[in-house]
């Protein structure tokens, strides 16, 4: 299963079940909100949020030998052999790069992915993020698969690069807030400008439960972007 609809109270709890009926990760899934659901009036008229959550395919997965990760199986190993083989994974692909940076753990157990969160600092480390952060987003993808592939089951473990991704987030909610005022205030939509999958969810996610727009996500591939509606 790819692809699925689901209901719920919120459009975040729909997208929360969709996740979890998918077995994905949130990193890796596309979000379209189909309606943002009405509460009605003592319950008379409600209607429940929908949407369709789709799992992504990542580009750094383009030859056999890295594309089919079925085969692993859900064993049961501790959060330190996880946090010990990211460590380990980490540091290995640093040293095959030949850049100057060196990896932290920064929490055992992050609040997006639930596993380990590894910060990345260094003189080089402006060369793990990349455009937008596509280049720290594969990189993380590939330590994923490694050590989902040593350990036989897949693995959440997290990647940020000097508070890269921390910047970004309040970046994306400074710009869904600021956006959405202006929408209510002129009543025309707005689109924003092109966005990875994994920010689009969170742009969708930071607007989800604003009464006064609804989102929408337009275009294809790399075009792909957020469209913020008056409701």
């Amino acid at each position: 299963m790819n692809s699925i609809q689901m209901t719920g109270k919120t459009v975040e709890d729909a997208i929360e079940i969709a996740i979890r009926e998918l077995d994905a990760d949130p990193n890796e899934v596309e979000i379209d909100v189909v309606s943002r659901g009405k509460s009605g009036v003592f319950g008379i008229g409600s209607e429940p949020a929908k949407v369709v959550v789709t799992r992504i395919s990542q580009e750094v997965l383009t030859s056999e030998d890295v594309s089919d990760d079925s085969s692993l199986e859900d064993v049961s190993v501790s959060q330190g052999d996880v946090i010990e083989k990211g460590r380990e994974t980490i540091n290995k692909l640093i040293e095959l790069m030949g850049i100057e940076v060196t990896s932290n753990l920064r929490r055992a157990d992050n609040e997006d992915g639930g596993g380990p969160l590894f910060e990345i600092e260094g003189d080089d480390s402006g060369l793990l993020i990349g455009r937008r952060g596509e280049t720290l987003r594969s990189f993380q993808f590939l330590v994923r698969f490694l050590v989902g592939q040593s350990m036989g089951q897949r693995t959440n473990v997290s990647l940020d690069v000097e508070g890269y991704d921390d910047r970004r987030k309040q970046s994306l909610h400074n710009l869904a807030e600021r956006v959405s005022q202006r929408v209510v205030k002129t009543g025309r939509s707005i689109e924003l400008e092109p966005m990875n999958a994994r920010e689009r969810r969170l742009v969708h996610m930071f607007l989800a439960d604003d009464s006064g727009v609804f989102t929408e996500s337009s275009g294809s591939g790399s075009d792909r972007k957020i469209v913020i509606f008056p409701s």
